[in-house]
């Protein structure tokens, strides 16, 4: 396990060039991550600001660590791909999330589709718990426990945990986690329940049954797969929060990415953006027991929804070059405030005059003077030591740490 006494530490020596991490501990979250895709390990740009602990104290493995990839073969444990981020992580003195255990999906074929009883399909989901944890003992920080058990419609998910098992599995799983490794969080993660609606609603029983059964359950994340004009309000959000920690659960956001719906997007999509980003964050800071705030991937670069969702996408807060976007200025803006004890900005407003074209220009391009901040990139804030100047656009403080080319 590596404490934040550990992290603060070692803060010192770190170049710095971002402060979402800074800022949220000071802001009060524990810790600000992001997902590292194993394939993405060998871009340069994207490892250096993966290890800047001022800007992600907390990573996730994208792939690694599920199950068709920790053991394909029934009794055939592979901890090549699982054992790249937690590498990662041991190595900067990162705290580690692992992701995930019980899950319908990205499950190997000999589970999916065999032909199981209930004392059977108890072993194999006992087994590989106890297997997977006991490798990582120590090491992780929260385990996803049990994923996206519910279907959007506000029903038990038909996957063959829940066909043979009934809602059993949560606490064999549950059960099966904390005997394995006593030391780590034990979390339900799942998408969508930040609409407060009936998949809400059964997440909600589960907690409950979990905790009937007198299984363990640390907290509730929340994914946060959400899509641009279409997330809920800052406070909204924060009453959602609160029916779980009302259960004496903590919550954290564990996925989060806010998509656009339509590509590219203009202006005032790159505003909304950034206000609803703001209001996800501060959802978490407005309520005890939210603990953290993790993006799925921090570039759009590297982001999966395009595979998923063709013609959606620029959902991160970095672009495809590592540009910071205008949502980054947004979260920064409103952790900020935390940090200092003034109040939220207030949502942001498009530029009064010349506003970029509808397809604006990618951030940071090459500055026309060689030693200047394109437009949307970073000019100033405590601790920078890029260019000051703006080859585009004028160099705007948006909070003590960061200025940017607006």
């Amino acid at each position: 396990m590596y404490v934040k006494a550990i992290l603060a530490v070692l803060l010192g020596s770190q170049a710095v060039n971002g402060q979402l991490a800074k800022l949220a501990r000071e802001a009060g979250l524990e810790y600000f991550g992001t997902c590292i895709g194993e394939g993405n390990t060998n871009d340069q740009t994207y490892m250096n600001i993966l290890r800047n602990l001022d800007e992600f104290d907390q990573v996730v493995p994208e792939n690694g660590q599920k199950w068709d990839s920790l053991q394909p073969q029934q009794g055939n444990f592979n901890w090549g791909q699982g054992d790249i981020v937690a590498n990662i992580a041991r190595q900067n003195n990162q705290l580690l999330r692992c992701h995930t255990l019980t899950w319908h999906s990205q499950l190997p074929g000999w589970v999916r589709d065999g032909n199981w009883n209930r004392q059977t399909l108890t072993a194999v989901i006992e087994t590989h718990i106890a297997t997977v944890l006991r490798h990582y003992q120590g090491q992780c920080y929260h385990w996803d426990v049990v994923n996206e058990a519910a279907d959007d419609n506000g029903n038990w998910r038909n996957s063959v945990f829940y066909r043979v098992l009934g809602t059993d599995f949560l606490p064999i799983s549950f059960f099966a986690a904390r005997q394995a490794d006593p030391s780590t969080k034990l979390y339900y993660n799942d998408y969508n329940l930040e609409y407060n609606n009936a998949k809400t609603d059964i997440t909600v029983e589960m907690v409950k049954i979990i905790q009937r059964a007198g299984a363990p359950i640390d907290g509730v994340g929340f994914q946060g797969h959400l899509i641009v004009g279409s997330t809920p309000s800052r406070q909204a959000l924060a009453n959602t929060l609160r029916r779980f920690t009302a259960l004496g659960v903590e919550v954290a956001y564990t996925e989060v990415d806010i998509r656009h719906a339509s590509l590219p997007p203009n202006q005032q999509a790159l505003v909304t953006q950034g206000n609803d980003y703001a209001n996800v964050v501060g959802s978490c800071l407005d309520v005890d027991g939210c603990i953290g705030f993790t993006v799925w991937g921090f570039t759009d670069k590297y982001s999966w929804i395009p595979h998923t969702f063709p013609g959606e996408g620029d959902a991160m807060l970095y672009d495809s070059n590592f540009g910071k976007k205008p949502a980054w200025t947004s979260v920064s803006s409103v952790l900020a405030a935390a940090a200092t004890g003034g109040p939220s900005p207030p949502p942001t407003s498009p530029p009064p005059t010349n506003p970029p074209p509808t397809n604006p220009p990618p951030t940071n391009p090459p500055p026309s003077g060689g030693n200047c901040s394109g437009m949307w990139g970073q000019c100033g804030g405590q601790g920078w030591n890029g260019p000051t100047c703006c080859s585009q656009g004028t160099c705007q403080q948006q909070n003590p740490w960061y200025s940017q080319c607006l």
